[in-house]
């Protein structure tokens, strides 16, 4: 996920990127409000997922920048900011930004909120806007390597043997399987297939990965990425190892 991070102190800017960095996220810097909004031009060679946009900047206050992003862009926009005055909050939501969030924060949340903005304004993919699926005509299956995951009948197979899954088992390979490489943190895992905090629920995450490694074989599937999370690896087909 690319994100534009707009903070006039590059000390604050640095840290918050490697901590971004860790989570998967690319972060890109603007230190003023002109400077991220010629990044966010429609012809910018790639999109940003999100904005994170802080108020006290230098050339322009960070209110004026959310109402000029909104005339030239759709992009999630998050305040970031120290001021927690409930006035401060209404306008900033009222000038078209998607969250508002109050200096010092909790990266985690930061985290979550990110990825929230991120999943409801979903950009449709290049060529065109989303067409829902026609009726009648199936999903195609997702194919990871020897792996196929069939989210409409929620039925898996490896190398065409079907393997049977518990309900939270499917639910967990569906999640790391529609962004495969993504590191998906144990949080967000938590919360959006056991619809839960993460409080006294990784035992039950790390039980479940355990079991899927297990019952497809398939130990390197999903990769622990230590003090982060979880991501599907897609495994290498012979042609591609071939010299």
């Amino acid at each position: 996920m690319r994100l534009l991070l707009v903070e006039d102190d590059d000390h604050v800017a640095a840290a918050l990127a490697a901590v971004l960095a860790k989570h998967g996220l690319s972060v890109v810097h603007a230190r003023s409000g002109e400077e991220a909004l010629k990044a966010l031009l429609p012809d910018a060679a790639e999109p940003f997922a999100v904005v994170l946009l802080d108020l006290g900047l230098p050339d322009q206050d960070g209110f004026e920048v959310c109402g000029r992003i909104r005339k030239i862009s759709a992009t999630p926009v998050i305040m970031v900011t120290a001021r927690s005055d409930v006035r401060s909050r209404i306008h900033g939501l009222n000038l078209g930004a998607d969250d508002y969030v109050v200096k010092p924060y909790d990266t985690g949340e930061l985290l979550a909120r990110i990825h929230a903005v991120s999943r409801r304004n979903a950009v449709p993919p290049a060529g065109g806007t989303e067409q829902p699926a026609e009726e009648g005509v199936p999903e195609a299956p997702l194919r990871l390597g020897a792996v196929t995951v069939e989210l409409p009948t929620r039925q898996v197979s490896v190398d065409g043997t079907a393997v049977p899954l518990t309900r939270k088992e499917f639910d967990l390979l569906a999640l790391l399987a529609q962004r495969p490489g993504v590191v998906f943190r144990r949080e967000q895992i938590i919360s959006e297939v056991w619809r839960t905090s993460w409080e006294g629920t990784g035992r039950t995450l790390e039980v479940h990965i355990a079991s899927l490694r297990a019952k497809l074989r398939m130990p390197a599937l999903i990769e622990t990425v230590r003090g982060v999370g979880y991501r599907l690896v897609v495994p290498a087909s012979p042609a591609s190892q071939a010299p």
